[in-house]
């Protein structure tokens, strides 16, 4: 009867207009006043932001806040895949004719997820990882390759919460709320950067959107409150890190695997 509750009161919450408010006010001054409690609450090492505390004039200015130089190294070398953001691998492995196994006990369709892109015929045997942003992490995401876009597709959707619970809970909330798709071409084939939005604000942005090409870790895009990334790569073109596994925490930068042709 509780899991039921819940369910009932996070549909009720993943309306648009209730994220509409919650944006006006993290955008507001008057957020500003709960930035120290914002990291003091979810432990955020203050320390690594771009500027000092006092100078964010709004809570979505410190949330989607960028760092210092230096702060997260991009593993260096020729075609290879670097985590695009901090997080925590939730889920990764092969997909299988078309279908992500086993997130949380659920599985996902990539042509759900994808919108029924014609790219989806790219990625039906391809390697996912779905990773977690907590409000303790930086916010910011950034190309995993040097590549160029091919497209990109903004899909309204609900905001879900895309914790434990929403994901457990609640049913494909990865292809249900609002996703910001970037398609990256690259030297070993091209990859799928699918920023999720999650509950309260949900609202996902390009750093610079005049931008078409990338370098590996170069500012791609920010969320404004709540995140998932699901990171997708061409059939045949990847090769996993031995010792990465799911559950691990991973930061921007790092290295995933390498690519390689398409075997097809």
């Amino acid at each position: 009867m509780a899991k039921k509750l819940l369910r009932l009161m996070t549909e009720l919450s993943s309306r648009k207009w209730l994220s509409s408010m919650m944006g006006r006010f993290s955008h507001s001054r008057l957020s500003r006043g709960v930035i120290p409690t914002f990291i003091k609450n979810y432990q955020i090492p203050a320390q690594e932001a771009e500027k000092e505390i006092r100078e964010y004039r709004t809570l979505n200015e410190f949330f989607s806040r960028r760092l210092k130089p230096g702060m997260r190294p991009v593993h260096e070398g020729e075609n290879v895949l670097t985590s695009p953001v901090d997080a925590k691998i939730t889920a990764m492995g092969e997909i299988t004719s078309g279908t992500i196994l086993n997130v949380k006990g659920q599985d996902y369709s990539v042509e759900e997820l994808l919108n029924s892109s014609p790219h989806l015929e790219l990625y039906k045997h391809g390697y996912f990882f779905v990773l977690y942003l907590s409000p303790t992490d930086y916010h910011r995401i950034h190309s995993p390759i040097t590549g160029v876009k091919v497209e990109s597709e903004h899909i309204k959707g609900r905001c879900y919460p895309v914790n434990e619970f929403g994901m457990t809970q609640m049913k494909s909330v990865l292809c249900r709320n609002e996703r910001l798709i970037t398609y990256i071409k690259g030297a070993r084939g091209e990859v799928a950067v699918v920023k999720v939005g999650a509950m309260n604000v949900s609202s996902i942005r390009y750093d610079d959107e005049t931008v078409n090409t990338w370098r590996n870790g170069d500012p791609l895009a920010y969320f404004e409150f709540g995140s998932t990334v699901v990171l997708l790569t061409q059939d045949g073109t990847f090769t996993r890190r031995a010792d990465l596994q799911s559950g691990h925490h991973v930061r921007m930068g790092q290295l995933l695997g390498q690519l390689h042709p398409s075997e097809g």
